[in-house]
């Protein structure tokens, strides 16, 4: 008696792995020319007021423009460099200082609920105070950048770290791991999901903070171009510059989530069934 083992073709195998993620990205990109569609729509019989929300295609001829005249790119690139330098400073301060929490429940209990009660505040609360101490000048964006990047990371990195399994850790004790060894090989790769979650989220509030900053005390900058549109009534200038801060800021979120699928690829794995 002989017996056939029927397989899918590595291609329609291939194929069926990927389905799940392409089924994701369709349903990502429809959304978008729907909107774009009803909001034309609408401006094209006149029921939406151009003075209230002007055509797309006022808006896209307006990004041309903006693009061609080179202002578009020199304020874009000065938010992106305020925005590395705070989110930098942010991410590596809220990185040290949860992962002292999380591994030290002491200091934890000492500083937990007074940084929690800061947490609360808004970042442009703190700004008349800020500004007092470190000026209008770039140390302000900086400050207030950063500021925003630490509070999510530190929180998820004190939960990530507080939320690895006890007996994971008593595992590296019975294999004599020194501490060290426990944090590399055990409590950082158990707490990397999260970690990553709170650096997306420090990245979001890095760059929302950064247009609030921009708003308050800029001459350059998408904020600044959102500012200055307002101020000449031209809200095809600020629809513009808010669907540049848009895109920029889906494609920051989706390149964290690259690099969150490079460092933990058995999780990519699990999710396609790989």
């Amino acid at each position: 008696m002989t017996f056939t083992v029927s397989a899918d073709p590595p291609a329609e195998r291939q194929f069926t792995r990927l389905l799940p993620a392409l089924t994701d990205i369709a349903y990502g990109i429809s959304l978008p020319p729907t909107l774009l569609l009803v909001w034309g729509f609408l401006s094209r019989f006149g029921w939406l007021p151009q003075q209230i929300l002007p055509a797309p295609a006022v808006v896209w001829a307006t990004i041309v423009e903006l693009w061609r005249d080179g202002s578009l790119a020199e304020h874009t690139l000065q938010s992106l460099r305020r925005v590395a330098i705070g989110f930098t400073i942010g991410a590596m301060l809220g990185l040290v200082a949860g992962a002292a929490l999380g591994l030290a429940p002491r200091i934890r209990a000492f500083v937990a609920p007074v940084f929690t009660a800061l947490a609360q505040v808004n970042t442009l609360a703190w700004l008349p105070l800020l500004v007092l101490f470190v000026g209008i000048d770039e140390e302000l964006k900086y400050v207030c950048i950063a500021w925003s990047t630490a509070i999510p990371v530190i929180l998820a990195t004190t939960r990530s770290i507080t939320d690895v399994s006890p007996k994971l850790v008593e595992l590296g004790r019975v294999l004599d791991f020194t501490p060290l060894q426990r944090v590399s090989a055990i409590v950082l790769p158990a707490a990397l999901p999260s970690l990553f979650t709170g650096l997306r989220e420090g990245l979001a509030a890095a760059w929302q903070n950064l247009v609030i900053v921009e708003l308050f005390a800029s001459f350059e900058g998408l904020g600044y171009l959102m500012t200055w549109g307002r101020q000449l009534f031209q809200l095809e200038l600020v629809i513009a510059a808010m669907v540049v801060i848009a895109a920029i800021g889906l494609l920051l979120n989706a390149t964290l989530q690259y690099l969150e699928r490079l460092v933990q690829p058995w999780k990519t794995e699990d999710a396609y069934g790989r």
